[in-house]
């Protein structure tokens, strides 16, 4: 693994099932485990999994700037998020394209939390936080323990009273197992799940608890990457890897619009003044590609980085593929040309031992109507 400046206090639990700790954003994290990773990805789909996320950066803003400096780094109204509410934001630069994206939690009138991955959002925020009104604090000790799956609730209703009434996108402060927690319900898996933001000094007593009474239930450990057999039936985008920081356009710099990653959708309706609004606008029409969803024949799942065919020439690359058992399914997220993103494009799959035909298909591929993740009760 190469040098890590974050810890996760979960670290000897992964290595005790078999990772190795890749780094990921600066941390060692469990992209490996010594077990079939189709156990994950069917424990989450139908019962549930716990995995660490810890990896996500987690930036508190504190101050009555606090709101200035997200409604100009992100892409969201933050005026009509509620205490107790979350949100979904991207982040761009100068020149319109997308940098990173967030959750942005509201913990009351001059108080947030935004997590982001591992894109430019701490330089974002600290842009626009210099020499203003409010206090950024990095916080690596509030770890990130995910509970994904349809059982997650029926387990967390033992411990935590209310849990079913916390709506999609809103968080509680509560207690688990006797320890203080914000419990959020996001996730990024496709199903109702919940995040268990805690303490360094707790995360392990939770992690091993969850563990061994969510046992019975079916609850296993899940590594970091199942999140990719996850992600790709449910259409959530993964920075860099679905973009064009991995797979540059020749003789132009790395960046995509929120037009052509189909994430438009974060920019709140009629919202201006934000880092990159003007270009951002400006570029709507103008998409050099699409990222859109492609079905293959068989069972063999696309490589990551196969190149993407039209009558036998390249016009894109499939960024995640994945075939599904419990689904019955061989999709995949791909970059490809904008005349190609439509349902039924004949396309062909390029891996490593052979051909695989395909079509483009529009996504998601499971829950096209979000009725899971959302359920209320």
């Amino acid at each position: 693994m190469t040098a890590s400046w974050r810890f996760s206090a979960l670290a000897d639990r992964h290595r005790a099932l078999g990772s190795t700790l890749e780094d990921w954003s600066g941390m060692g994290t469990a992209w490996t485990y010594d077990k079939d990773q189709t156990e994950e990805y069917l424990a989450i789909r139908t019962k549930a999994g716990v995995m660490d996320v810890s990896g996500l950066k987690k930036v508190h803003l504190m101050g009555p700037h606090a709101q200035y400096v997200i409604d100009k780094a992100t892409t969201r109204d933050i005026e009509k998020l509620k205490p107790g509410r979350s949100t979904y934001a991207t982040m761009l630069n100068d020149a319109g394209k997308f940098v990173d994206d967030c959750v942005i939690y509201r913990m009351g009138p001059h108080s947030f939390m935004v997590v982001h991955g591992s894109g430019a959002g701490h330089e974002q925020l600290s842009k626009y936080a210099a020499g203003r009104n409010v206090m950024m604090m990095f916080d690596d000790d509030l770890h990130d323990i995910s509970l994904q799956g349809p059982m997650a609730v029926d387990y967390l209703e033992k411990h935590v009273p209310g849990i079913r009434d916390v709506v999609y996108f809103s968080h509680i402060q509560t207690t688990l197992f006797g320890k203080p927690v914000m419990i959020s319900r996001t996730g990024y898996t496709g199903e109702r799940g919940y995040e268990i933001f805690c303490r360094r000094q707790d995360a392990v007593d939770i992690w091993d608890t969850i563990v061994a009474e969510g046992a019975e239930m079916g609850i296993i450990p899940s590594r970091f990457t199942t999140l990719d057999l996850l992600r790709a039936e449910s259409y959530l985008l993964f920075f860099p890897y679905d973009n064009s920081e991995m797979y540059p356009f020749d003789g132009e710099a790395a960046g995509d619009t929120l037009w052509e990653l189909g994430l438009d959708f974060t920019v709140s309706k009629g919202k201006t003044g934000f880092r990159g609004a003007e270009e951002h606008y400006r570029l709507q029409g103008k998409e050099r590609f699409k990222i859109y969803g492609v079905k293959l024949d068989g069972t063999t799942p696309a490589v990551e980085g196969a190149p993407l065919l039209q009558d036998g020439k390249q016009v894109g690359v499939v960024t995640i593929g994945m075939y599904s058992p419990l689904n019955e399914h061989n999709v995949g997220i791909a970059r490809m040309p904008v005349d190609c993103a439509v349902d039924g494009t004949k396309l062909t799959v390029q891996n490593p031992d052979g051909e695989i035909a395909a079509i483009a298909h529009a996504m998601p591929f499971y829950d096209a109507d979000k009725k899971r993740r959302t359920a209320k009760g």
